[in-house]
């Protein structure tokens, strides 16, 4: 029996393949095949790094404007304070110095109305004393002294009851006057002369605002509301 061709066959492949087993255990390590380690994303030099978007703010309210402060309650004002009729008398001197038979000189008259009440008819009367003679005075005549008031509207001086006496009448006995309202003012112009001849001497002249609305027996603050004086004299004509 011829048998050696196949035991040549079987040496030849186990001879060939413990030849490859060797190579594999000789093959240098660096040949060896190595497991791949998992790459972390890294970035590119020229990419920025992505950051998280930050939340977005949210939108500004538009300032709202401010509520205008309540309104208080008005208040109750002070009054205004309660005013009177007052009279006011002026002369260039400070006063008259008259001489008989000389000529006249002026004087203003001032009503200044205050803000409690209005004057329907106010009256100005003007009064002077019985001067007594002096030695050597003249004998008096009746219009001895003479009042007179200028008209603005004319230019023209009229005459003015003035009262030669001692004592005084009974307001309610006064009639007449003109109207002045709240808070008016009026001013007027008077002169007064001494006549030629009568006594001489010095009395004041008393100048009263007399309310002649003012029913009989009012109180005298009511029914003469204003009053005033001015100093007069008078000399015998040089």
């Amino acid at each position: 029996m011829h048998v050696r061709p196949r035991i040549l066959i079987v040496a030849l492949v186990l001879t060939t393949a413990l030849a490859g087993c060797r190579e594999a255990r000789a093959e240098p390590e660096h040949h060896r095949a190595r497991p791949v380690a998992p790459v972390a994303d890294t970035p590119t030099p020229n990419s920025a790094p992505v950051l998280p978007s930050p939340a977005a703010p949210a939108a500004a309210e538009s300032p709202r404007p401010p509520s205008p402060a309540p309104t208080p309650p008005p208040s109750d004002a002070p009054a205004a304070p309660a005013t009177v009729l007052s009279l006011s008398v002026a002369a260039r001197s400070g006063g008259l110095v008259l001489e008989r038979g000389g000529p006249a000189q002026e004087f203003t008259v001032t009503l200044r109305n205050g803000n409690t009440r209005e004057y329907g008819h106010l009256l100005l009367a003007f009064q002077m004393e019985t001067l007594q003679p002096e030695p050597g005075d003249t004998p008096e005549p009746r219009a001895s002294v003479v009042l007179e008031r200028l008209d603005p509207a004319t230019g023209r001086w009229h005459p003015v009851e003035l009262r030669i006496a001692n004592d005084l009448l009974p307001y309610a006995s006064y009639a007449g006057g003109t109207r002045l309202g709240r808070e008016a003012v009026r001013t007027d112009r008077y002169r007064v002369r001494a006549g030629a001849t009568g006594p001489t001497g010095g009395s004041p002249l008393m100048i009263s605002a007399i309310d002649t609305d003012a029913p009989a027996g009012a109180p005298e603050e009511l029914a003469r509301p204003g009053r005033s004086s001015l100093p007069q004299s008078i000399r015998r004509g040089s």
